[in-house]
C-alpha cells in the first residue's frame, strides 16, 4: 500500500540561495526559506540572481552587483557573495594572516574554512554581490528604504537615461535652428552678392547638422525605449508581486475590475515609453525658439510670445474635464471588464440558466457610459487641439503681416522675415500635440492613482519584515478565543471559538451552512487573520510564521476546486518546489488522479483547458487532493474533498488516505457523514461558536440535547 510519510520535506536549497540565507543571517537580517521561494522567477525552479537582490532589498539589505577583482576583497567588503562557475556560490567572510579566504561553501556544510585565493580564483567568475545592513529599515507602513516606492524608485533608477534624452532633446533643438538661420544668410547674403562658394560652405553645413539632428533623434527614442524598458521590468514585477501577496481583507471590488486597475499598467508604461514624453520634453525649449527669434526679427518675437500663453492657458481650462472624464472613463472600463470576466468565467451557468439576457444588459450599460464619456473627452480634446492649430497658422500669416511693416521700415530684412516664420512655425510645433498630450498626462495620472492605492494596500509580505523559519511543525493547532469579521460585514462569523487539535489527531468540523466552518480553515490557512484572539500553530501564532512556510505544511483541498491551464503534472506540482516524480506519483495514487490518468497516452502531461473544463468535478477534486499530499505535509486541512465523487470512488480515497496519513494531523470540514470515517473527534460549529466537542459518538447525544436530529449528512 501507499505509504506518505506525514513528515514536511524541506526542498533541498541551491548554492546560491543557501549563501544569501547564510549572508542574511549574518547580518542580522533573517530570511526564510518559504521567502526565497515565493521570489523564484528562474524556469527552472531557482533564484536568479536578480531574484536574490531584490529579495535581499526587501528584507533590508543594501545589494551592489558588478565585477570586482579577487584581490581587491578586504574585511570591509565582507560579507560578499562571490559567484562561481557552474552555478555555484560562496560566501567571502575575510582574510587570514597568510592571504588565505575565509569562505562559507554551502556544499562543504555550515562552518567557515579556509582557500588559497589561486584555487577560488581558478572558479571565480569576477562577479560578485555585496551587502550592507540597511540602518534604515525602522520602516512604517510595511515600505523598506531599500526597495523605495513601486513607481519613482523605477524612474529614479533610470534617471540617467532620462537626463540622456533631455541632453538629446537640447541638442536637436539647437540644431534645428541651423535650417531658419541657413535660409536667413541666403536671404540676406548670398543672393544679393551671387555668392556661391558661400552658399556651398553653407549648405554643407547645414547638411551636417541635419544629419547630426536625424541621429540624435533616433537616440533620443532609444534612450526612452531603454529607460522605458528597465522600468517596465522593475515596476511589472512588483505590481504582480503585490497582486499575488494582497491580503484577502484587502481585496475589494470584483475580479474583472482588480484585473482592469493592473491592466492599468499598460497606460502608465506607454505614457513613459512613447513620443508622448518627447513633446514634454520639447515644451521647454519653445522660449528659446522665442528668444531667437527676438534676436533675429526683433518685434516679431511679440507674435509667438502671446501665441504660446493663449495655447496654454486653453490646455490647462481643460484640464478639469479631462480629469473627470478620465476618472469616469476608469471607472466605466472596470465595469466592462467585470462583466466581462464573470461572463466568461460562468458561461457553461449563463447558457444553462438562460442568463444572457441581463448580462448582455449589464454589458451594453457599460459600453454606452464608456462611450459617453469617450466621445466627450474627444470633443474637449478637439477643441484644445484645433483653437492650437488656429493658433500656429494665425501667428504665422500675423508674422508675415506685422513683418511687410517692418522690412518697410528697415527694421527686419526679408531673410529674418522667412526666418521668423519658419522658426514660429519650430516653436509652436509641440503646442500642436499639447491638447492630446494633457489627455495622455490625465489618463496616466488616473492609471497612477488607482495602482498606488492597490500598492499601498495591506501585503502578507511587507518589504522589511522579517519571520521565524520553520522547516517543519509537529502539527499541534490551537484557536485561542478566535473572533472574526469578513470585510464589511457588521456581525461576527466566529464569535469566541477555542479549541485545540493534537499532533496526528484527526478532527471533523461539522456544522449548519454558514456557520463558519469553511472561515476556520481559512483562518488556519492564514488567509485572513482573527480580529481578536489569536490561531497557533505549534503553540506558536502564525502570523509570526511566513505565509510560504505556514502553507507549506498544510495541504489544503478548499471547497471552490481551482485548476490552471496545463498538465495534471503542473497542477499538481503548483505548490512544490522542485519535486520528484516519485513523490508526484504517489500523491497522485493516494487522491485517485491514478485512476483516471493510467487509462490517458499522455498520463500526468494531460492537458487540461482552464479551471480544468473537461474534467469531472471528482477528478478536479482528485488533482486538488493529490496537490495537498505531494508536500507531504504534517498538516491536511479538507474542505469537502470529495463531495463530487461517485461512492465507490470516494471509498477507495478514504481508505488510501486513512493508510497514507496515520501520523498526520487531519482536519475535515464536511456534511457527509462517510468522511466520518477518517476521524476520531468532531467539533460542532453553531452560530459562530463550538456547541460540542468530542469524540463522534456523541453526535446522537449532541442532537438529542438540541432538541432535534443532527443531519450530517444533509445539513
Amino acid at each position: 500500500m501507499t505509504q506518505l510519510l506525514p513528515i514536511s520535506r524541506a526542498p533541498s536549497l541551491s548554492a546560491l540561495e543557501a549563501c544569501l540565507l547564510h549572508v542574511a543571517a549574518q547580518l542580522d537580517r533573517p530570511l526564510t526559506v518559504a521567502a526565497l521561494h515565493a521570489a523564484q522567477t528562474g524556469a527552472s525552479d531557482e533564484l536568479t540572481l536578480r531574484d536574490a537582490i531584490e529579495v535581499a532589498q526587501n528584507t533590508g539589505l543594501q545589494t551592489g552587483y558588478g565585477k570586482r577583482k579577487l584581490q581587491d576583497f578586504d574585511m570591509t567588503l565582507s560579507p560578499a557573495l562571490l559567484i562561481l562557475e557552474n552555478n555555484k556560490a560562496v560566501v567571502f567572510h575575510g582574510r587570514t594572516r597568510d592571504g588565505s579566504l575565509l569562505i562559507f561553501d554551502p556544499d562543504l556544510g555550515d562552518g567557515i574554512g579556509e582557500v588559497s585565493e589561486d584555487k577560488l580564483g581558478r572558479t571565480y567568475t569576477g562577479y560578485a554581490i555585496l551587502f550592507r545592513r540597511d540602518h534604515r529599515t525602522e520602516v512604517s507602513c510595511g515600505e523598506s528604504p531599500s526597495a523605495g516606492h513601486w513607481f519613482w524608485s523605477a524612474m529614479a533608477a533610470n534617471r540617467w537615461s532620462y537626463t540622456q534624452v533631455i541632453l538629446a532633446a537640447a541638442l536637436a533643438n539647437l540644431l534645428g535652428l541651423s535650417t531658419s538661420i541657413f535660409i536667413m544668410v541666403v536671404y540676406d547674403r548670398v543672393l544679393p552678392n551671387e555668392a556661391t562658394e558661400s552658399l556651398i560652405a553653407l549648405t554643407a553645413g547645414v547638411g551636417l547638422a541635419l544629419g547630426f539632428d536625424f541621429l540624435l533623434k533616433l537616440l533620443r527614442a532609444g534612450f526612452i525605449d531603454r529607460a522605458g524598458q528597465k522600468a517596465d521590468m522593475q515596476m511589472g514585477r512588483r505590481v504582480f508581486d503585490q497582486v499575488l501577496n494582497i491580503r484577502m481583507k484587502s481585496r475589494t471590488g470584483s475580479t474583472g475590475a482588480m484585473a482592469s486597475t493592473v491592466r492599468e499598467f499598460e497606460t502608465l508604461r506607454e505614457f513613459f515609453t512613447s513620443a508622448t514624453l518627447v513633446a514634454l520634453v520639447d515644451l521647454p525649449f519653445i522660449a528659446l525658439f522665442v528668444f531667437v527669434i527676438h534676436l533675429v526679427g526683433g518685434p516679431l518675437a511679440l507674435i509667438p510670445a502671446l501665441a504660446v500663453p493663449i495655447v496654454l492657458l486653453a490646455g490647462v481650462a481643460v484640464q478639469p474635464i479631462l480629469s473627470r472624464l478620465a476618472e469616469k472613463s476608469f471607472s466605466d472600463g472596470q465595469s466592462k471588464q467585470s462583466v466581462l470576466v464573470e461572463t466568461v468565467s460562468g458561461l457553461e451557468t449563463i447558457k444553462t440558466t438562460a442568463a444572457a439576457r441581463p448580462m448582455r444588459t449589464r454589458w451594453e450599460n457599460a459600453i454606452e457610459r464608456q462611450s459617453s464619456h469617450g466621445a466627450r473627452s474627444r470633443m474637449v480634446t478637439q477643441f484644445a487641439l484645433n483653437l492650437t492649430g488656429f493658433t500656429q497658422q494665425a501667428a504665422q500669416v500675423l508674422i508675415v503681416f506685422y513683418g511687410v511693416f517692418l522690412i518697410t521700415d528697415g527694421q527686419a530684412s526679408m531673410g529674418a522675415l522667412v526666418a521668423s516664420v519658419m522658426l514660429t512655425g519650430r516653436a509652436l510645433a509641440p503646442l500642436g500635440q499639447l491638447a492630446q498630450t494633457l489627455t495622455r498626462v490625465n489618463q496616466a495620472r488616473s492609471a497612477y492613482r488607482n495602482l498606488n492605492a492597490l500598492m499601498q494596500a495591506e501585503s502578507e509580505r511587507p518589504h522589511g519584515r522579517s519571520w521565524i523559519s520553520r522547516n517543519s511543525f509537529d502539527g499541534r493547532i490551537s484557536f485561542k478565543n478566535v473572533h472574526f469579521a469578513y470585510p464589511d460585514q457588521a456581525e461576527d462569523t466566529l464569535a469566541g471559538v477555542s479549541f485545540s487539535i493534537e499532533p496526528g489527531e484527526k478532527v471533523a468540523i461539522l456544522g449548519p451552512i454558514g456557520s463558519g466552518k469553511s472561515t476556520i480553515s481559512r483562518l488556519l490557512l492564514g488567509l485572513y487573520e482573527p480580529r481578536t484572539g489569536s490561531v497557533l500553530l505549534d503553540s506558536v501564532d502564525i502570523r509570526q510564521i511566513d505565509p510560504g512556510d505556514l502553507r507549506r505544511n498544510v495541504g489544503s483541498v478548499l471547497q471552490d476546486i481551482w485548476l490552471f491551464s496545463g498538465t495534471v503534472r503542473e497542477n499538481i506540482n503548483s505548490g512544490t518546489v522542485r519535486p520528484r516524480d516519485q513523490d508526484l506519483i504517489r500523491a497522485g495514487k493516494v487522491g485517485g488522479v491514478e485512476d483516471f490518468v493510467a487509462r490517458h497516452p499522455n498520463g500526468y502531461d494531460l492537458k487540461l483547458a482552464e479551471r480544468g473544463e473537461g474534467l469531472s468535478g471528482g477528478q478536479r477534486q482528485a488533482i486538488a487532493l493529490a496537490r495537498a499530499l505531494i508536500g507531504r505535509p504534517p498538516i491536511l486541512l479538507l474542505d469537502e474533498p470529495t463531495s463530487a465523487m461517485d461512492v465507490k470512488t470516494e471509498a477507495e480515497v478514504i481508505r488510501r488516505l486513512k493508510q497514507a496519513t496515520q501520523d498526520t494531523t487531519m482536519v475535515i470540514v464536511t456534511h457527509r457523514t462517510s468522511l466520518l470515517e477518517l476521524v476520531d473527534r468532531v467539533i460542532v460549529i453553531e452560530g459562530g461558536r463550538v456547541a460540542a466537542d468530542g469524540p463522534k459518538s456523541m453526535l446522537a447525544q449532541h442532537a438529542r440535547k438540541a432538541g432535534r436530529h443532527l443531519n450530517v449528512a444533509a445539513s
